[in-house]
């Protein structure tokens, strides 16, 4: 059985002998199985493990397990079966009427047991199924509105997508900042083989380098690590020559051998993902620059896709300008704005350094500039706040000098916060209180 078809569960009971006794049982039979012995470490646990089912001691101390049963959202939750020795059947009945997938009594019968679980495993499958191919659909039709245009570099950049959509080997994504890598690696995972598990990204550039190896490897018994999330489905690495050298030697050895030991863990993880990559500099030169190790790179560069820069597409200007005008329109529930001759000649005159991103940015400040009845699209395009958002007071116009400031400096550092610190002279921990205060979003920036 291969890792996107084995199933997953999670097991809740206080009795360490029954968790090793489940485990063993269901490692047995090809399950991949997590145990805690509280409630409530569940719901910290579950989004992160996506697990197809959980089982539950119904007595335990502090959070009992229908107790857990009622705290979960069912519409997004895998199905609860309860397990107990002091089972009755007011207690069945009312589990059920709960919204519990099934109860069993212990001693439990293996056999009973196993096929109860698949079968609650198979229905949350197919629930996750029929939910992701409506993601699916949207995200192919925000790819859709991405690569909207006619000319050749678009154009090729579609159908080599398609064509390497099908093919799982690694895939290196080049382009600059806001062009659409991210949507471009979601697109090769959701018409690949592997749709129908995990896509897990990880901003390499986002994560302080202290903390890189437990985010991708995980801890033991706490935290599962991107790396193991991913199996069965596709890691996407963004901004890979951010990655700290040492632990590109340790992804290295992963992608090699297929399996990962947790830290605090001597117990090899067997792993099986697609790996798609994306840089926004030149890869070659981040080899000779010491910031991206060669082997690494020739794990991941078997198949290269270029994305262009907007600057190379002056003729889908208008197109993708005017699309991203209805967009926010509908939006913000006003007619949008028309485009007059002045407004092609400023579309075309600018140089979009930003790409998309930066395109469709400006097309949601004409458009809200046009809910005040003002704007034109040389002034969206400008960075600077327009005259008529000047604030009235010094601290608001302090607070929007700041916002400006921090997040220009964390789109030049590609979110590096050690560095955005340094670079506008303050301590990191004053960054991160500004961060919070002037509620930036790092994560929308990038």
């Amino acid at each position: 059985m291969s890792a996107q078809d084995t199933y997953s569960i999670l097991i809740v009971d206080d009795d360490k002998s029954m968790r090793v006794s489940l485990i063993n049982l269901l490692e047995a039979a090809g399950w991949r199985a997590e145990a805690v012995s509280r409630a409530a470490q569940v719901e910290a646990l579950w989004p992160e493990l996506q697990p197809d089912v959980i089982l539950s001691d119904v007595r335990m101390p502090g959070m009992s397990g229908l107790e857990l049963l009622a705290s979960l959202d069912h519409n997004i939750a895998p199905p609860l079966v309860l397990i107990s020795a002091h089972g009755d059947i007011p207690t069945a009945v009312q589990a059920m009427q709960d919204g519990a997938y099934s109860f069993v009594e212990k001693p439990y019968e293996p056999r009973r047991l196993l096929t109860i679980l698949r079968h609650a495993a198979e229905q949350h499958r197919m629930a996750k199924g029929t939910e992701r191919l409506k993601v699916q659909l949207a995200r192919l039709s925000g790819l859709d509105r991405l690569l909207i245009g006619q000319t050749a570099e678009i154009a090729g950049l579609r159908e080599e997508i398609l064509d390497l959509a099908e093919i799982d080997m690694p895939v290196l994504l080049q382009g600059e900042t806001g062009t659409g890598k991210e949507l471009v690696a979601r697109a090769l995972h959701d018409l690949g083989p592997r749709a129908a598990a995990p896509f897990v990204p990880l901003n390499c550039a986002a994560i302080p380098a202290d903390q890189f190896e437990t985010e991708m490897f995980g801890i033991k018994g706490s935290h599962a690590g991107k790396l193991i999330a991913a199996s069965g489905g596709t890691l996407f690495l963004d901004e890979i020559s951010a990655c700290p050298l040492p632990v590109q030697a340790k992804l290295l050895r992963v992608i090699e051998d297929q399996e990962i030991t947790p830290i605090g863990s001597t117990t090899p993880v067997s792993v099986r993902f697609r790996v798609i990559s994306a840089s926004n500099l030149d890869t070659e030169q981040a080899v000779q620059d010491g910031h991206l190790r060669q082997d690494l790179l020739y794990r991941l560069n078997t198949m290269v896709l270029t994305l262009p820069p907007l600057r190379h597409r002056r003729d889908d200007l208008v197109l993708l300008y005017t699309h991203f005008l209805q967009e926010f329109g509908q939006v913000y529930e006003i007619t949008p704005p028309e485009l007059g001759p002045e407004d092609v000649a400023a579309l075309l005159a600018h140089d979009w350094p930003g790409n998309v991103r930066e395109l469709r940015n400006a097309a949601e400040r004409r458009v809200l500039a046009a809910r005040r009845g003002a704007g034109s699209v040389a002034a969206a395009i400008q960075s600077d706040p327009l005259v008529e958002d000047v604030p009235e007071t010094l601290r608001e116009a302090v607070a929007v000098f700041e916002r400006e400031l921090i997040g220009k400096a964390i789109r030049a550092h590609q979110g590096r916060m050690d560095a955005v610190a340094e670079a506008l002279g303050i301590g990191r921990r004053t960054l991160n209180e500004k961060i919070v205060k002037l509620g930036l979003d790092k994560d929308a920036l990038l």
